[in-house]
């Protein structure tokens, strides 16, 4: 988990001897939490995993507990259902604290029983304001239980007292309602704007959403908006910028709003509107113009001139909605959806949207328990030298043979396993079992000795500080040579952080290792950073092959990309050979391998196996 400093002044504690639960599986976030709450006077106690944070709450009960989601054995998830399953632990708040943004993961989080959600990397700031708020609540509910009861015990003990005893109880209510209404506000309140908070916002979203049940000609829209430069301002600018940008973007939210609409802080650099009282949706279009507009103009934050976008996601409040919150959900669903859509925009929610985004989070779900049953597998296709006719390597591609949709293609998990993380595990795991089957193959006496295996990456893995040892590791465990082995990178890989995937591209070098760029021409393109990098094969998109084949007067670029891979010496790769023209054609163009259905189309092991036995020549 990264953590950034806070975007935060000086914040006052009244926490006392409040009691706060941390569950995180890794030392130095549980260090580096528990410091910054400690120094704003909470006590905190600490919990790298389920055992130790029942121990805890066995011992005593905390008032709060900050949990981390992603956690071994046992997830975040179902730690929480734990602790709202047992009575005595029902009603602590729970904050989940994770890496993972999308809402999906929000929406399970508050399923499950949490009470709120801060993303990693988070802000000190947020941290503190969150758990300040949830406390505040907690005690407030507490107060008033306690106020209650001695209230009640007041009126039997004073019953003979009768006019004596009204009189105070008269002053009792009215002191109750003072400390309620105090405790509430500050509990309601965000720290930083003064604007109110999610508490609030979502209180304001039931009654709207009780008024359309009882009044036909009301109608009300939420505006769900995130800033999309506002990282970039606190990493270049500093966070005291960052925390004046923020009261500088609420004063001018309320200046595009009337005073009937409620504009809250949600969190960070989220904010939150409810429009009252609007005819119809062009009517919030316009209200969302307005502040696409008015946001554009830059800010003047101390000496610097700030420029700073906002996505804006658009809900049309309805009675189908069972929960204020649900609402809000959908918002922020509209919110990514408009950030997806190039950010500095709005869009308005759609029920498809949603229905997506819960296909996605069952496709994780099951792509979470396949890994776990071991239902991924590994197919290979041939790749054929030119110059001999002959098979000359394979390429590793991932399959998954799910219980009820069959076989799965990894254009439609990939993408998930990538926003979640969990393409870390496959594309080990998949490189292993590559490095694995090739050997196997080797030590057939009738296998030729100089077959390769290529394996494609994500760009994610290289970014991984364990990356090299991971790869040692399988070289080690799978005793192949390394020289048999190509690992394919997208153009994303090198473009994206390059000093230091230059380094760690030599380094793979150093090992023997061959490197290919893989979809080559369908990304950047650009030859200067093909002379920097250690490349051994530039692979032609199968794109560009349909082209050539459709156009047989214009070759296209393929003899040029040939053309630059020879001159680099390097060697080229054509995807997606269907037919016998598009194989000679390549053939002609002095192509060095060739890679299609018209030699194989990806197969299990076994059906591999036979096809090298059988020796064919193209």
């Amino acid at each position: 988990m990264n953590i950034t400093k806070s975007n935060t002044g000086d914040y006052s504690s009244s926490s006392g001897e409040q009691d706060i639960l941390i569950i995180d599986d890794t030392p130095d976030n549980l260090r580096v939490l528990s410091s910054i709450l400690a120094r704003v006077g909470y006590k905190v106690r600490k919990a790298l995993n389920w055992q130790m944070a029942f121990t805890a709450c066995q011992t005593k009960l905390p008032d709060l507990i900050l949990l981390d989601i992603m956690m071994p054995e046992i997830d975040g998830y179902e730690v929480c259902q734990r602790f709202k399953a047992n009575q005595k632990t029902a009603d602590i708040p729970v904050i989940f604290i994770s890496a993972l943004d999308d809402v999906f993961d929000k929406v399970k989080a508050f399923k499950v029983g949490g009470v709120d959600y801060i993303t990693k990397p988070f802000e000190f700031a947020e941290v503190i304001v969150r758990v300040q708020n949830q406390l505040k609540l907690r005690s407030a509910q507490v107060e008033i239980l306690n106020l209650n009861n001695q209230l009640e015990e007041r009126v039997k003990q004073r019953t003979l007292e009768l006019e004596n005893a009204l009189y105070k109880l008269k002053i009792e209510v009215r002191s109750r309602q003072e400390l309620q209404n105090k405790l509430l506000e500050n509990a309601l309140r965000d720290a930083l704007t003064s604007l109110p908070n999610r508490v609030f916002f979502i209180n304001r979203l039931e009654q709207a959403l009780n008024r359309t049940k009882s009044e036909l000609d009301y109608h009300f829209a939420i505006l769900f908006i995130d800033c999309d430069r506002f990282k970039i301002v606190n990493d270049s600018l500093g966070h005291l910028v960052g925390d004046e940008l923020l009261i500088a973007i609420a004063k001018r939210l309320q200046t595009s709003l009337s005073p009937l609409d409620t504009l809250a802080r949600l969190g960070g650099d989220e904010f939150g509107i409810l429009l009252e009282n609007v005819s119809d949706i062009d009517m919030v279009t316009g209200i969302a113009e307005r502040i696409l507009n008015s946001l554009a103009q830059h800010f003047q934050i101390s000496r610097y001139q700030v420029f700073v976008n906002v996505s804006i996601g658009i809900n049309w409040g309805n009675l189908n909605y069972e929960k204020p919150e649900y609402l809000l959900r959908d918002a922020d669903t509209a919110m990514y959806r408009a950030k997806a859509l190039g950010r500095g925009r709005f869009h308005i929610f759609n029920p498809e949207m949603h229905k997506q985004a819960i296909k996605t989070l069952e496709l994780e779900n099951d792509l979470r328990r396949a890994l776990e049953r071991q239902e991924l597998i590994v197919y290979y296709q041939p790749i054929i030298c030119l110059k001999t006719g002959s098979i000359g390597g394979f390429e590793a591609l991932v399959r998954w043979q799910h219980p009820t949709r069959g076989l799965v293609l990894p254009t439609e998990f990939i993408s998930v396993a990538e926003e979640t993380g969990l393409i870390y595990a496959i594309d080990t795991w998949v490189l292993k079992s590559a490095c694995n089957q090739l050997r196997i193959w080797l030590a057939n006496s009738l296998v030729p000795k100089n077959l390769h295996m290529s394996v494609n990456l994500s760009a994610k893995l290289f970014l991984q500080p364990n990356f090299l040892a991971q790869i040692d590791q399988i070289i080690y465990e799978t005793k192949l040579n390394p020289a048999f082995l190509e690992l394919e990178i997208t153009e994303s890989v090198i473009m994206e952080n390059s000093v230091d995937v230059k380094t760690t591209l030599n380094e793979i070098k150093q090992r023997n290792i061959n490197l290919t760029m893989d979809d080559f021409g369908t990304g950047y393109s650009s030859l200067s950073y093909l002379h920097s990098f250690p490349l051994n094969t530039l692979k032609i998109d199968k794109s560009f092959l349909n082209l050539m084949q459709k156009n047989h007067q214009n070759m296209g670029l393929v003899p040029a990309m040939i053309g630059i891979a020879h001159s680099m010496g390097m060697k080229a790769i054509a995807e997606g050979v269907e037919n016998s023209e598009q194989l000679s054609q390549i053939k002609d163009l002095k192509c060095n391998f060739a890679q299609g259905n018209l030699f194989s189309q990806p197969a299990p092991p076994q059906h591999i196996l036979d096809l090298i036995l059988s020796n064919p020549k193209w």
